[in-house]
């Protein structure tokens, strides 16, 4: 990773013909280059799968320093789309996501380890259900550049789970439904 971003970072001097910065961008939710699905066990019969639609957020990253990178995110959970809509009904209650006492569920970065040429772990305070654990992501540098209308992009890809009784969902479907796995792909435009 830190080899791509001081090619990064060369090609944003030639570009810029100035001093290094860390770049911050907006997470294109209004293009739909950025997704939040999810999946989890269905009692141990089959995976159910979903994404929350509505999303927003920042993160901003630094070519010669990366370690120095930020993510911040926030999820309206009454977007939840399993495609079955008496299903995203209950997901929607107390025995899931409670969205009429917690609408959102939101990452803080806290710091960021390069693991390798593209990839990083990422650490940040999640909160969801009104409780706010420390999880890791796995992340990793898809690419950036000049887009056709003029603005400057970056993506990244990452995974992580989380285990719900953690977060005091009280609903039990047994150890297949325990841990949920979130896939995350973000774009972001240069602001």
């Amino acid at each position: 990773m830190k080899k791509i971003f001081a090619g990064v970072a060369l090609g944003g001097l030639m570009a810029l013909s100035g001093s290094l910065y860390a770049a911050d961008y907006q997470i294109d939710k209004e293009g739909q280059h950025a997704f939040i699905n999810f999946k989890t066990g269905h009692m141990g019969f089959s995976m159910l799968h979903g994404r929350f639609n509505d999303f927003d957020g920042t993160f901003s990253w630094d070519a010669e320093n990366p370690e120095n990178s930020k993510v911040n995110v926030t999820i309206n959970t009454a977007s939840v789309d399993s495609n079955h809509a008496e299903r995203d009904k209950h997901l929607r209650s107390d025995d899931f996501l409670n969205v009429a006492k917690h609408p959102q569920a939101t990452f803080v970065s806290t710091g960021v380890e390069v693991t390798g040429e593209n990839t990083a772990k990422v650490t940040g305070d999640f909160t969801f259900n009104g409780v706010t654990k420390p999880v890791v992501i796995d992340a990793r540098f898809v690419g950036e550049g000049d887009d056709p209308w003029g603005g400057y992009r970056a993506g990244f890809e990452g995974t992580t789970s989380i285990k719900l009784a953690d977060y005091d969902v009280s609903m039990d479907l047994g150890p297949a439904s325990a841990v949920v796995e979130l896939d995350l792909t973000i774009e972001g435009i240069r602001q």
